[in-house]
């Protein structure tokens, strides 16, 4: 993302997974966040441009900002695993950071099929009591995976044009969940040329 993001490497059931860390120009982060890239078969990557906006806009915040190339991505060991291990590999990126951050909050955020893993791990962490304080979820799955329900608080946003995945489909799914969507007028799913907004919804939204 930029000169200062730290490359690492995990080893995972599948293997090694390529990972990088940006930090905050603060002394200490205020807290951890998590980014998901979208779908590993379509040319997702850590390095997609909405992945590292939302890096940037967790940076911003002052998190330590950590993201991984899902298996078979980049230096990641592995084949796609249609979120399950890619879920079991995001948990595991959380207790490396969890141990170098210890006693910090935690966010997660993905984009499209990223966010599909993050609310798989939301689920996780809720169920072993230790839920993340809250969500970012951009160009959201619905209707393409089973998302689980997730917190009240999430933010989700999504392009009125959005070609992969219907607005409509999003509401479906956010109505039962009585759940607030930020759309973007004019965006596609890749939101080319309005990446900015999403780096300025979340910082608009954070500590609401």
């Amino acid at each position: 993302m930029n000169a200062q993001t730290q490359r690492f490497t995990l080893t995972g059931t599948a293997g090694a997974l390529e990972c990088a860390l940006d930090l905050p120009d603060t002394a200490a982060p205020r807290g951890i966040a998590l980014v998901a890239h979208p779908h590993p078969l379509y040319g997702g990557t850590m390095d997609n441009k909405v992945a590292q906006t939302l890096a940037r806009a967790f940076v911003g915040l002052g998190y330590a900002t950590a993201r991984m190339n899902f298996r078979g991505v980049g230096a990641s060991a592995g084949v796609h695993d249609a979120g399950n291990g890619e879920t079991d590999d995001m948990a595991l990126l959380l207790a490396h950071m969890r141990q170098q951050y210890p006693q910090l909050p935690v966010a997660l955020a993905g984009f499209s099929f990223g966010t599909f893993v993050q609310s798989q791990l939301q689920r996780r962490l809720t169920a072993q009591g230790e839920p993340a304080e809250r969500l970012v979820l951009v160009g959201s799955a619905a209707g393409k995976w089973a998302m689980p329900e997730v917190p009240s608080n999430t933010i989700l946003i999504h392009g009125e044009l959005d070609e992969t995945i219907p607005l409509a489909d999003v509401f479906e799914w956010a109505r039962p969940q009585d759940l607030s969507v930020v759309v973007v007028a004019g965006a596609d799913h890749f939101f080319h040329r309005k990446l900015h907004h999403i780096k300025n919804f979340v910082a608009q939204f954070w500590h609401r």
